[in-house]
């Protein structure tokens, strides 16, 4: 009789740590960790909240009873590393290095691979990543931004991305290699993408471009950026947090949170619905603006993420797009999960691991 596989799972962001147990694959114990602003404004930088959460998390366990001696491996959400192909990574001292250092960025992920190379340390296993948010497979022609000294970039909600089109596939009994689709992550940060026979062939990433969100500015007139930025009204760090984590929403309304947002409007506030229905806009705006990449030829547009649970927004998207084509829902993040697998295939020897 074989051996069970356990695989811890831990998914940081923003204002949450999830953490799943898996048999093999069988869910076994799930936990959505809260953290208050209260709680994370105590830092000066996400890097310096790896304790805290790091502390949350084994104290979830501890409640569960489960004997952490029989782990085969722990896996964690891949960070703002340097551009890399899509798998599953051993995580090793230069990737853990790399996103110390956070050169391209300082993003909640960042932890997963941190706290999970240290839980598994303790136990002599091996850790992992699966899919980071730096995958990058985007054709030379989407690099290219219209100034020469900056290239568009490939950040984006890989792991659930690649997850909900390769259940689609499923669902329709076809490949995800031979599927054209466009795939639309609406969460706290939105991500679009073109997928063309199994590759993410062109990305809008949710630091830099596409729609606003509940608490990321997205895309911004760039004159009126740069003006702004030259004003010497902030600093680097303080614009930065402002468009990344004050943004979007948040900047309007004072909430990220989208269910407040649709109470806010059905108790008759105006500045409510307009900002809504303006995120409605470019969300399905630049949904369309995938549709040349794919040449007019889609299979499927995807709706996914933690906002595809409010059908208020998602009906309001779709009312905008059908023209499109065929759009299928598929709500929430299936991001623990996918880890799970990701490390699964490694240690059952179904995939090869990736060295970072």
């Amino acid at each position: 009789m074989r051996t069970p596989v356990f695989i811890l799972a831990i998914n940081p962001g923003n204002t949450s740590t999830k953490i799943g147990i898996f048999e093999d694959t069988k869910l076994l114990f799930q936990k959505n960790i809260v953290h208050s602003d209260e709680d994370l404004n105590k830092f000066s930088s996400i890097i310096s909240q790896k304790d805290f959460r790091l502390s949350c998390i084994l104290e979830e366990i501890e409640k569960t009873k489960f004997d952490m001696r029989t782990l085969s491996c722990v896996v964690g959400r891949g960070g703002l590393l340097r551009a890399l192909e899509s798998g599953t990574y051993l995580i090793n001292e230069k990737m853990l290095s790399d996103l110390r250092k956070a050169e391209r960025g300082e993003h909640a992920s960042n932890l997963g691979a941190i706290i999970a190379y240290e839980i598994a340390s303790k136990y002599n296993i091996p850790s992992y990543i699966v899919d980071p948010v730096a995958v990058d497979e985007m054709d030379d022609i989407a690099r290219i931004s219209g100034f020469v000294e900056i290239e568009r970039e490939s950040l984006l909600h890989a792991l659930n991305t690649k997850a909900v089109a390769k259940r689609y596939a499923k669902k329709v009994g076809r490949k995800y290699e031979e599927l054209r689709l466009i795939v639309a992550h609406l969460g706290s940060g939105i991500s679009i993408s073109a997928h063309i026979n199994g590759r993410m062939v062109d990305v809008l990433n949710p630091r830099d471009e596409g729609p606003f969100s509940p608490d990321r500015a997205g895309g911004l007139p760039a004159l009126q950026l740069v003006k702004l930025c030259f004003s010497g009204k902030y600093d680097f760090k303080t614009l930065e947090k402002k468009l990344f984590g004050e943004g979007g929403i948040y900047s309007y309304l004072g909430t990220r949170d989208l269910k407040k947002v649709i109470e806010m409007i059905d108790s008759g506030d105006s500045k409510a619905k307009l900002v809504f229905d303006a995120m409605v806009y470019q969300i399905s705006n630049y949904i369309g603006y995938m549709a040349p990449v794919l040449m007019g030829k889609i299979d499927c547009i995807i709706l996914t993420g933690g906002m595809a649970h409010e059908r208020r927004l998602t009906d309001a998207i779709c009312e905008r797009i059908s023209f499109l084509g065929n759009i299928e829902i598929f709500a929430g993040e299936d991001e623990l999960h996918a880890l799970a697998e990701g490390a699964y295939r490694v240690v059952m020897d179904e995939e090869r691991v990736k060295i970072y």
